[in-house]
């Protein structure tokens, strides 16, 4: 059953609402990242932090409307820098995002990112291999990434269809978008798992309007960033494609 219409709304509702209230979206992210993922949020309307000095984290973490974590460069100062930010967001009852990069090629990595399960992320993002290896816990919104985007909590699931080939050739996509579903979650925090599908809409539509522009993924880059600003109400009604349940 196609659902364009009802998720478009919402979709754009929270979008004006980032615009708006431009939240604060603190990422502790893969540093061969860390500019495209703040020049997405920036397009977005969000506003981007990208500090792990430990010295720093209490603050940054206490002014910050949701956190990224996502483990892409994990060395053991980032390992202490991701164990001081999350506490200060939970006591805070503001939502973080745990993007389990490449746990399923590292035992330590994914011991590590079993442990922060634990903690309770708002939601998970990753491709099929990262979420099979660390599970589906039933009460965190689980997005599993791939041709389609399956968006999934407590038995519910809707798939997000829209997207474009170029975004699995430019380093940086996937990242990108678990700090966009932060960013979403700033906003829409009581219900995690529409705000999460919401935020796929946008980025997955975002980006097939980017490749109309495009000439490959060189070219594909600057006009995602520039169709992430531009993205409306109208374009997520038009091109929105999205199924409840999985096959």
């Amino acid at each position: 059953m196609n659902e364009r219409l009802p998720i478009a709304a919402t979709a754009a509702d929270l979008l004006a609402r980032i615009r708006r209230e431009r939240p604060h979206v603190h990422c502790l992210t893969n540093t061969v990242v860390q500019k495209f993922t703040a020049d997405g949020l920036s397009a977005l309307g969000a506003f981007p932090s990208m500090t792990a000095n430990i010295k720093e984290m209490g603050e940054f973490a206490g002014r910050a409307d949701a956190l990224l974590v996502n483990l892409g460069t994990l060395d053991a100062q980032r390992r202490q820098v991701i164990k001081a930010a999350i506490p200060v967001m939970n006591r805070r009852d503001r939502p973080w995002v745990l993007d389990p990069v490449k746990c399923h090629l590292s035992s330590p990595r994914l011991a590590f990112a079993q442990s922060l399960l634990r903690l309770e992320p708002a939601a998970i993002r990753g491709n099929s291999a990262e979420t099979a290896a660390l599970g589906f816990p039933p009460d965190i919104v689980v997005v599993e990434t791939g041709e389609r985007d399956h968006i999934g909590s407590g038995g519910e699931t809707i798939a997000v269809l829209n997207g474009h080939p170029y975004m699995a050739a430019v380093t940086g996509t996937g990242c990108l978008s678990g700090a966009a579903l932060a960013a979403f979650l700033a906003v829409g925090r009581r219900q995690p798992f529409w705000a999460a599908a919401c935020a796929f809409l946008v980025i997955g539509v975002a980006a097939e309007m980017a490749a109309e522009h495009a000439r490959g993924p060189g070219t594909f880059e600057p006009a995602y960033l520039d169709a992430l600003a531009a993205i409306d109400a109208d374009d997520l009604t038009a091109r929105g494609r999205v199924e409840h349940g999985r096959p």
